[in-house]
């Protein structure tokens, strides 16, 4: 099934992408939201997995993918990102969804429960919670900084393969579409980042109180996916999230970091799993 591309124009004019994945309208839609620097396209697989009579829908950040971006970096902040996402809702009809976060995803998935809670059916957080270890921020914040300035796609895949933590992809293949994900030729012979490097400055801002923030989904069904090797999502982290929430259900993909593709057989049919109890 092949993603529709929707522009619209966010509150302050600059443009932005989203992808509709559609096969029916019966069940309840999904609300995907990807990585810091992370694309709609990461959902391709979710979509193939979940897509059946439902509606699919991510957004490219601004700054990111196939959004526009802009002259002062701080566009790119938490904050216009949710409201970007409220309009996009807007704009595509979105009234009640179940919402999959992944990682900055899942933060922002916090912040729409406490800014629009009527929106929120129900919650996957994709390897993410209110602390972040401290290890994963720092490799976090030098890759989303860094142009490696790549001669070739596979120059990509190898350098990716030499710095991303352990992931579930197996084949050549999915490297490669890791790496189309992640890097584009710039016009000039060269494969460069997907997203403004400039957004690496907001990862040195202060840091709110996240717990608060995780607060505002206690009114919604809670899965968490975690990378059993994560060092975003520690088990500590983990721990105090589940006495917060003891009927949050959590599933563990062995010898994943940070994160999951929600492609792993056992990720895929949690997630499934979970839905299917909603409806």
């Amino acid at each position: 099934m092949e993603p529709v591309a929707h522009f619209i124009s966010a509150w302050d004019g600059l443009r932005l992408r989203a992808l509709e994945w559609r096969s029916g309208d019966s069940r309840l839609p999904l609300l995907c939201l990807p990585g810091i620097v992370r694309t709609a396209g990461d959902f391709a697989g979710v979509a193939q997995q979940l897509g059946e009579e439902r509606r699919i829908v991510s957004l490219d950040y601004a700054g990111r993918g196939r959004s526009g971006r802009s002259a002062d970096p701080a566009r790119y902040a938490p904050e216009a990102c949710l409201r970007d996402i409220l309009d996009l809702c807007a704009a595509l009809h979105l009234h009640r969804v179940g919402v999959i976060g992944t990682s900055f995803g899942g933060l922002l998935s916090m912040g729409l429960a406490a800014a629009r809670p009527g929106l929120i059916r129900a919650v996957v957080l994709n390897d993410i919670g209110p602390d972040i270890g401290a290890g994963g921020a720092t490799f976090v914040r030098r890759f989303v900084s860094h142009d490696p300035a790549l001669p070739d796609l596979e120059a990509c895949v190898a350098y990716l393969r030499s710095v991303l933590p352990p992931l579930s992809l197996s084949t050549d293949d999915e490297w490669r579409t890791m790496a189309q994900l992640t890097y584009a030729p710039d016009g000039g012979g060269l494969f460069r980042p997907l997203w403004d490097t400039r957004i690496a400055r907001l990862l040195d801002a202060p840091r709110p109180d996240l717990w608060t923030l995780f607060g505002a989904l206690s009114h919604v069904p809670l899965l968490m996916v975690r990378g059993a090797v994560s060092d975003i999502l520690l088990p500590e982290t983990v721990t105090r999230m589940q006495a917060e929430r003891p009927d949050m259900m959590v599933v563990s993909v062995d010898g994943v970091g940070h994160a999951p593709t929600l492609s792993e057989p056992v990720a895929a049919e949690a997630v499934r799993a979970f839905l299917d109890r909603l409806e």
